[in-house]
Parts: C-alpha cells; sequence; structure tokens
C-alpha cells in the first residue's frame, strides 16, 4: 500500500469514529468495579520504609485502574494493635493487613514460614524461593484454613542482632540475659540461656533506660535510628541471624480476594511484588549511611562471636525438629526451604561470595578510591 492511500484511507476512518460518537473505552474501563478496601498495618506511620510498603501497594493500584481499586492504609493501633493485624484480615474486620508471618507464631507455628526462619534464607534466596521455588504456593495452601491469601510486600534484608547495655562475647555473657525478642526467636535464643522478653516497639528506649531489660532486637540502622538505642545501650551487634530476609507480606481475607475480578488479582500480584523489590532496595540505600551516623553518635559496632553464631545455629535446628514433629504444616514448608537453601548456599560460594570478598577486601586496604 502507498504512503498516500494509507494516509487518507486513515484520514476516512479517523472521521468516520468521530461522527460515529466517542471511541469505545478499554476494556479495563469497562469492566472494572469500584472496589474500595481497608488495610490494617503492623507498623506506625514513623517507620516510614516498612510502613510505606501499605502506601506504595495502594498507590500503584489505584493508578494502574484509574482509581477504581482504592485501598484506605491505616497504621498500627488505629483500627488493631499491630500484632492483631493478620487476624483483622481473617476474621473480616478488614479486607488486608500488611504484616510480618511471625507475628502469629503462638496462633500456628506454621505462620513464621512465609516470614523468616533462623538461618535459612537471605532477602535474595528467599526472593527466588518465594517466586520460583513454590513457597508462595506453599504459604498459601497453609493459610487457607485461616481464610486467608497472603503475597510478599516487602523485606528489610538480613537485619541487626540488636543493642545491648554490655558486651557480649560469650554464652556465658548470655546466661540470664533479658532481651526483647519473642516468637521463633524467642525460642531459640531462651535455648542459649536469654529470657526473651515480649515488649511493644514504643517501650523499648525506656525498658532500656531503667534496666526492665538488658537487651532489644528491631530492625536495622535506618529504622532504628529514629529510636535513640545507642544512647542506653551502645552495643549494636550483628548479624540478626534470627533475620536473614524477613518477608513483609499483604494478607488479603480470602472472600475478598475470590470476589475480585482477575485483572485486579493480577494487579494487585504485581504491585506487591513491586513493592516487594522497592522495599529492599529502600532500606539498602538508606542503611549504609544511617550506620555510619549510629556510629558518630555513640553505638558501638560488634559482631556475634563464631561460639555464639554456632550456638544458636544448633538451638535453631533443635527448635525446628521439635516444631516439626508437632506441626505438619510447619514441616511441610520447612523442608521444601532446605532442599532450595542448600543448592543456594553452595552456588552462592562462587561468583557472588567471591566478588562481594574481593570487594570488601579492596575496601579495607584502602582500594575503593574514587575515579581509580
Amino acid at each position: 500500500m502507498g504512503r498516500r492511500s494509507f494516509l487518507t484511507r486513515a484520514s476516512i476512518g479517523g472521521a468516520a469514529a468521530a461522527a460515529g460518537g466517542v471511541l469505545a473505552a478499554p476494556a479495563l474501563a469497562q469492566e472494572a468495579p469500584q472496589i474500595n478496601w481497608r488495610l490494617a498495618s503492623s507498623f506506625p506511620k514513623s517507620l516510614d520504609t516498612i510502613y510505606g510498603g501499605g502506601e506504595e501497594l495502594a498507590q500503584r493500584l489505584s493508578e494502574a485502574t484509574d482509581g477504581r481499586f482504592q485501598i484506605q492504609v491505616f497504621s498500627a493501633g488505629e483500627i488493631v494493635p499491630g500484632l492483631d493485624a493478620i487476624n483483622a484480615a481473617t476474621d473480616g474486620t478488614v479486607e488486608c493487613a500488611h504484616s510480618v508471618g511471625y507475628y502469629n507464631w503462638g496462633k500456628d507455628p506454621a505462620f513464621a514460614c512465609g516470614a523468616d526462619l533462623p538461618f535459612t534464607f537471605s532477602a535474595r534466596s528467599k526472593a527466588a524461593f518465594n517466586y520460583h521455588g513454590g513457597g508462595i504456593e506453599n504459604y498459601n495452601t497453609f493459610l487457607e484454613q485461616y481464610n486467608l491469601v497472603s503475597y510478599p510486600g516487602g523485606n528489610t534484608g538480613t537485619q541487626m542482632g540488636g543493642w545491648y547495655r554490655k558486651e557480649i562475647n560469650s554464652l556465658t555473657d548470655l546466661q540470664g540475659l533479658k532481651m526483647r525478642i519473642s516468637g521463633l526467636a524467642g525460642r531459640v535464643v531462651e535455648k542459649m540461656g536469654v529470657v526473651p522478653q515480649q515488649i511493644a516497639g514504643g517501650d523499648i528506649y525506656p525498658s532500656l533506660e531503667r534496666g526492665t531489660i538488658d537487651a532489644a532486637e528491631w530492625v536495622g540502622p535506618y529504622d532504628d535510628s529514629k529510636l535513640g538505642f545507642q544512647k542506653v545501650a551502645p552495643y549494636y551487634y550483628y548479624p540478626g541471624f534470627w533475620e536473614g530476609g524477613p518477608t513483609v507480606s499483604f494478607f488479603v481475607n480470602k472472600g475478598q480476594w475470590d470476589s475480585l475480578p482477575e485483572t485486579y488479582k493480577s494487579l494487585f500480584r504485581t504491585a506487591a511484588q513491586a513493592t516487594d523489590q522497592n522495599m529492599l532496595a529502600k532500606y539498602d540505600y538508606l542503611n549504609p549511611t544511617a550506620l555510619k551516623e549510629l556510629v558518630g553518635s555513640g553505638a558501638q559496632l560488634r559482631s556475634f562471636s563464631e561460639e555464639i553464631l554456632v550456638a544458636a545455629y544448633a538451638a535453631a535446628n533443635e527448635v525446628y525438629a521439635e516444631v516439626s514433629a508437632e506441626n505438619e504444616s510447619f514441616k511441610t514448608q520447612y523442608e521444601a526451604m532446605l532442599q532450595f537453601r542448600d543448592d543456594w548456599y553452595l552456588y552462592q560460594q562462587t561468583a557472588e561470595y567471591t566478588f562481594d570478598t574481593f570487594m570488601m577486601i579492596q575496601q579495607r586496604n584502602g582500594g575503593l578510591v574514587q575515579g581509580g
């Protein structure tokens, strides 16, 4: 077809469309219903990165649907206490929640599998397992009995090991230590002599200041820097072996999920995955600067000794054996994780680990010169 002929036909077609009325709206606009949900977050607004995951999901869904899929986000305590957010989605108090599965450890230990288990995954390997190793499907099979559907919605990366009023050099130093830590991690460190304490985030600082507790774990440098722990518990330990790659998840009431059009379900999954990746990227960007600032303001950075890590690993395996013997849902998910975990750390010893290690050595030797 010649160019002149094509343009002539295109003009005729355009004129006919204009004469016939308004062009048909896209299929999404024609079929998309107006959805208005409420989301209960487990986090306060002050933790802008982790709380912000709920707001990001809401924004992405609104933008993708021209405002037809709206989610109103409520921070911890506005509708229900933060630790009750998942239960609020189960019973239909809200349509969805943004939380961490291990907050429901006491209700059912298998909830923790969708979040994190000590000495299993890093954030990167957890994402690989979730999206390609059946992690999401396994978790949702378990969650059916609780009237929930869940998709990952954030990750903090490997967390820090917490703040301590005294140095922790050996297992002896852990004996009788009162530490703010709960759930599965609390059960692990309890085997090492620690006395776990469940304390709300807002009460941690005064508890450390008064000596009611001796230590507390929170998240990582960026979030921790907002709370001023270094003033009352200056020793900042790493790594938080109980949270190598903790997944923050969106939990949706199953009845509400099933009622969504397939297009909305697809958009939700896509927006959740984008939020999942973006939260980790934001923490990775903010934590390096925050850690330098914490050290500059008095934090004493320390690593857990090999003795402590080895003992913690043994304690974690004891807990897994105990819980697996009692809870089939936990056992099924945990064993699926192990199959991929072993391959991951074998592979990780090659390219990635070698490259990172080389670059760290260059930095320690003063070789990372700008422009060099």
